[in-house]
Parts: C-alpha cells; structure tokens; sequence
C-alpha cells in the first residue's frame, strides 16, 4: 500500500495530441515515456523518484493497453539488467532508481550495459537526493556517467522542458548507441506545471514481438577481444555522434544578450539562478535575462566548441555546479586553457564547494561573481526593492536539533525498547544496521546501531565481528533490506560462514522508509505481485535453522525475552528473530478512512488512547527514555509540592499500547491508562456514561469540601 494513489491523476495519461496536462514532474515523466513509445518500463523505489513508480503501478491497465511491460524490480541491479533487453532489439526501455545509492548498487549492469552499447533507446531516469534533504551519502551521479560513458541529461525544472528531455534523451541513445541518464532532482519531481501532449505511441517493437524473432550478436558480449573493440567505439563514433546531435538538435540552450561576461549553469539549477538575478532586479517573472546564460540540459559530454562559443569577447565566466568535485568546472577550465583562452572562469571560492546551493546561497555568490564582472550593472539595481532582504537570525543556540525518529505507534520502537533493556542486563553490545526506518533507533533516546553499509548489508556489516568473543554481534535489517539485497549478501553470508551472530528482521508489512511499497513477505493481497511470502521461509531454504517469529512487537516482555534467548543459545550458527507488526502509517492510511465511514453512518465505534495518572506518576521519565515517542512529551503541574513535570500524552496517540507495554516489562510506574473513546454509544452506554460522571462529581465535590485551603487575607 504506497503512501499515495494515483489511480485519478493517471487518467491524464490518456491525454491526446493538442490537449493540455497540469500535474507534477512525476507525471508528466511517466505521459512522456508513453509518447515516445516505451516497451518496457522498470526500477526500485526510493526518494525522489518512490512516486514514479507508484504512478506506473497504478496505470498497468493503460500500459496494458499500449503493449508496454512494467516490472517493480526487487533492487536497482536488476532494474539496470532489465535494460539488456535494448542491447539487440531497436526496443525503447526506461529505468529509475534513487541516485546515486541506486546506481551504486546498479553499477555493475550499467557498466556492462555502457560497454556493448545498445541498440534501442536506453534511459535511465535518476532521482538525485543531493543536500540537506537527502536521506544518503553526499554523493553525485556525475561521477558514473563519466567513468562507464553515460550521456547525462539535466534538464531545467519545468514540464515543458523535462518531457522534451525524454524524447531528447530516446533519440540520444539510439543516434549513439549509448545509454543516457536523466537526471531529476526532487524539486523537479515534484514542481507542478502543464504542457501540450501527443498521442501515446505504441512500441514500434514490443516485448512479446521481439520474444517471437530471438535475436543475437556476439560483437556486443562483453568479453575479449570485444570489450576491448566497445572503449574504441565509444571514443571513434559514439562520442562524436552523441556531441553532433547535441549540437544539431539544440539541447542546451542560452539565453540573455550579448555581454562582456557569462553565467554557465546546470539545467538543473536554472529556477535557482534565475530566482537570485529577479533578487537583483536582472531577471523578470518569465525568465528574461540581463545576464547571459548558457544553460547545461546535457552535463555530460560537454561540447568545447559551443561552451568556447559562448565564452566569445567575454572576461570573466561563472560556474554554477552543485556538488563536488568540480567536474564541469574542470572540464570548462581544460577547454580554455586548450584553446589558451584569457577568459577567467569563476566556480568554486564563490560558491561553498559542498553542500546544497539554496537560494541564499545562489544569491550571495552571484552577487560576488557580478561585483568582479559587471560592478556598473549591479550598482544601477542597488535600490531595486527587491534586493533589501532583512537580517536572518542565528537560530542555531535557541531553536533545538530536531533529528529524524520513528512515527507515533510504530511498531519498531517496542523492538529497540527490549534491546535497550537487554542490553542493561548483559551489557553492550556491537550493533549494526541498515538502511530503512529503523536507523532512526541509532539516535536518542535508543542510541542502538552506529554503522551502515547499504541497503540489506546490515548483517553483513558484521562479519568482522562475527570471531567467538565474548559476546555476539547484532544486526538490524528491515524487511525491505532482506528482499532488496539482504537475502544474498547477509543471510547467505551468514549460513555459508556459520555465523554465531544475531540478526534481527524487522518486518513491518512494507518497504516502509521508500513509501509504503509491498515486498515479498507483504500480508495484504497484490493483484500483480507475488506477496504472502514468510522471511523465516526464505531463512530456512538457505538453512538457518534458529529462528524466532513474533507476530507482535508491542510485546515488550516476548521481544526482550526473545533477545535475551539469541544472545545467551548455545544453539550453533546463526540466530535470526524476524519481529513483525504493520507499519502504523500505514494502518492509519487504511483503518482512518474506514473509521471515519462508520462514525458517519452512525455505527459504534471504539478509538483506543492512552493517558497518564498524573497523580501516580514519579516524574523520573524513564518511560520517555526507553520509548521516545512523539506524542509522550512532559508536562508541568500546578501543585507547588510538585517542581518536576510529569509524563503526559497529547491527541496524537494511535492507542498502539508501546509506553504502557514498556512501563510494565521495564517495572516503571503504573500509571499508564488505557481509554476507550466511544463513538455513536448505545443507549443504555450514554445513561451508565452520565451516571457515571454523576457518582465521580459527587465524589469530587465531597474531596474538594474536605480539603484544607490556605489563601491570604482580602
């Protein structure tokens, strides 16, 4: 159950010629690819691109329709290995997957896959999370595309230009016989906006066609002599031919007039700059520019002549690149001084060499570099209104760090809440984790975990550890991690090497952290997907023999005891729990709607919640320290006997039971609650309901009459 449908907006993609589309970024990707006649469609879920699939997901019917196949990959690699179907076939594929921790698990397809070239359009459409948004490594696809020779298409963030970027992209690929990478950073993803469609196009080769005409050529296997034939391909004829049809076709664009001086920017960025020079009263609402502006749609390769053409009766020239190293930087600044140009080229010292360029930061460097370039232009703005901004506040000393945890009531808390208590008993352990939600626990209040090697590698992560010492090491691993990797890389790691180690599986129903997607061992029903498939079958086919399943997490006591048993076994090989309960966002997104309906048409209703006695509790708040939840916060009290707060919990407790479980396996304070909100009651509920109130009034006036009261004189 991904964390948001579709199925109204994919009746866009039946948009025909001369009509117009208004949605997303993620859409307008998906209605492009079905313009261009796409055969088949695959990738891995996972910010910013997560929602492109679901897209595609929800439209199987249309792309049943059109002939297209689409597959929901189990990892990256085999998203990328899907594209070996363009290799022999004049067939158009696309891919997508989160960079650059996508292409890194896809590396060695895409690597191959660049080396025989292909022979339909190849694209490979990637999510880059860069900056301080991003949930992975600061890192940046550039890299790749330039060492296994993908074109890499950066298109500006509108509609318009992204699904012209598709088309360009196809078209690329087949003239070169090259892959191509699309870049779309999540602004691009998600920025709304319209475009004139054309008619979906069916394949003009189809999966099941080519299926009935097997073809085959040797020269495009890479082995010897042939992998040594593809290097002198790339540099003889698909480069040229790539670099001719940038040329030809237009792909990067300038805009601005003529001037002493430039600005060269990914396409990526050009909302950002564009955003600072209206700042500098330079630019207008409609993108009209003062400064000339040479904007890169294609990052790699870079064309020397059209960037020395730009650069013609010009001194000084900016470098606008997120990220580091400074790959086009350096390439510009190599074409210059081959063409011993005295053009002084500006990046980086302007620009911070890493981080995010938000629009402070566009504005700040771009007023630097116009300040050197073109002092008399910035001089005559100086009173432009827009240019006046107000001081930001240093916020950073009054305004507390707020890291990333778990939802309210999910059910991966319980899990770290019984290791914690564990690890009181037997001492510390050597822990270490995976990618996915619960890497949250290595923060506070948990402070469980403190080393990730990728996607489904927890385990894995372990093997140094894995030697008879003292104590055994722990991994934690998400039910999506086993699927994606963890399977072959962890568990089999572990079975083959006859591990002593601890595995704990957390199964919440869902590739969860990624949006909700289902995996294998998913329990709900999947028209297209195969799911109901149990992790501790899976771990028993590889033959880990010790294995605990606990169907219920919140269970503080079982998860403890059960942690405590794999730790102290003398049982041999490998101690896997798989530790299983929904995620809770997604039980809201399913039972809330539900509920809703039947309070409406009046039918009883029972909304679990839970309270704290402020009269019992102690105000030690162990109960926060070893819960953490977000809806249990503090609170103080009105009784001067009292200076402490006490623990309380606001309205946005889901009734999962975690802090009363935890209270009582940890021996903490009985003052948990637990409140039934009644919805719709019976008739006879509401009478016993206000005799109820009537007899606790009489008990509290009684209390209230006998109590002492100290007050000063009037």
């Amino acid at each position: 159950m991904a964390e948001r449908s579709f199925k109204a907006e994919v009746e866009d993609l039946r948009l025909g010629a001369g009509e117009t589309f208004t949605g997303e970024g993620i859409l307008a990707l998906t209605k492009a690819l079905l313009e261009n006649g796409v055969a088949y469609v695959g990738g891995y879920q996972g910010a910013p691109i997560s929602h492109l699939m679901d897209v595609l997901a929800d439209a199987q019917d249309l792309l049943g329709e059109l002939g297209v196949r689409f597959e929901a990959n189990a990892n990256e690699a085999a998203a990328a290995a899907m594209l070996a179907a363009s290799v022999h076939y004049p067939m158009r594929g696309a891919v997508t997957f989160k960079g650059s921790v996508g292409v890194n698990v896809a590396s060695d397809a895409l690597a191959n896959l660049a080396s025989s070239g292909v022979t339909g359009g190849a694209l490979v459409i990637v999510g880059e999370d860069y900056g301080e948004g991003s949930s992975i490594m600061q890192e940046r696809t550039h890299a790749f595309a330039m060492k296994s020779q993908f074109w890499l298409l950066d298109p500006r963030p509108n509609l318009p230009s992204i699904v012209q970027a598709v088309s360009d992209g196809f078209e690329l690929s087949e003239v070169s016989n090259t892959p191509v990478m699309l870049m779309v950073r999540i602004r691009s993803c998600h920025v709304t906006g319209s475009f004139q469609t054309r008619d979906n196009q069916r394949p003009k080769l189809t999966v099941k066609e080519a299926l009935s005409n097997p073809r085959s050529d040797f020269a495009r296997v890479v082995l010897p002599p042939m992998s040594f034939a593809h290097e002198q391909d790339k540099v003889k004829n698909r480069w040229p031919a790539a670099e001719k049809f940038i040329r030809e076709r237009g792909l990067n664009e300038v805009f601005g007039p003529k001037a002493g001086f430039g600005i060269v920017v990914q396409g990526g960025m050009y909302n950002g700059l564009i955003r600072a020079l209206q700042r500098l009263g330079l630019a207008d609402i409609y993108g009209g520019s003062s400064v000339p502006i040479y904007v890169l749609n294609v990052t790699y390769p870079l064309i020397s002549a059209e960037f020395l053409e730009f650069c013609e009766a010009k001194d000084h020239v900016l470098v606008i690149e997120e990220g580091q190293p400074e790959f086009i930087e350096t390439q510009l600044g190599s074409f210059l001084y081959r063409a011993e140009s005295s053009v002084k080229l500006h990046g980086k010292g302007l620009f911070p060499l890493a981080g995010e360029y938000t629009g402070a930061v566009m504005l700040e460097a771009v007023t630097g570099f116009l300040k050197t370039a073109a002092p008399e232009m910035l001089a005559a703005q100086v009173r432009a209104p827009n240019i006046d901004r107000p001081a930001i506040p240093d916020l950073s000393k009054t305004v507390p760090i707020r890291p990333p945890g778990f939802c309210t009531g999910c059910p991966e808390r319980p899990i770290f809440s019984a290791m914690k208590l564990v690890e009181k008993e037997l001492g510390k352990h050597q822990i270490a984790a995976d990618i996915g939600c619960h890497l949250f626990a290595s923060l506070p209040p948990f402070e469980i975990g403190g080393a990730t090697m990728g996607y489904g590698l927890g385990p894995a992560a372990n093997a140094a550890f894995d030697g008879g010492g003292e104590r055994r090491p722990v991994a934690i691993i998400g039910d999506g991690g086993f699927w994606h990797n963890g399977l072959s890389s962890s568990f089999t790691n572990m079975a083959f090497n006859k591990s002593d180690g601890v595995a704990i599986v957390v199964d919440n129903f869902y590739s969860a952290a990624t949006g909700g997607q289902d995996v294998m061992s998913s329990r709900a029903d999947n028209a297209t997907k195969a799911t109901k498939n149990p992790i501790s079958k899976a771990l028993a086919g590889i033959g880990i023999d010790w294995v605990r399943q606990i169907d219920r997490t919140y269970d503080v006591k079982k998860m403890r005891d059960t942690i405590r048993e794999a730790l102290t076994t003398d049982a041999p090989g490998p101690k896997v729990i798989v530790a299983s309960s929904e995620c809770m966002l997604n039980k809201q997104r399913r039972e809330k709607p539900l509920r809703a309906a039947a309070i409406k048409e009046g039918r009883r209703v029972d909304v679990p919640r839970f309270g704290i006695d402020e009269a019992v509790c102690t105000g030690d708040h162990a109960c926060i320290r070893l819960s953490g939840c977000p809806s249990l916060s503090l609170k103080r009290l009105d009784d001067p006997l009292r200076d402490d707060p006490v623990a309380s919990i606001d309205q946005s407790c889901v009734g999962c039971g975690n802090c009363g479980e935890v209270a009582d396996a940890a021996v903490l304070c009985p003052s948990f609650y637990r409140a039934d909100v009644v919805h719709n009651p019976s008739a006879f509920e509401t009478r016993m309901a206000g005799f109820r109130a009537r007899v606790i009034g009489w008990l509290q006036r009684r209390r209230d009459a006998k109590r002492l009261v100290f007050g000063g004189a009037a």
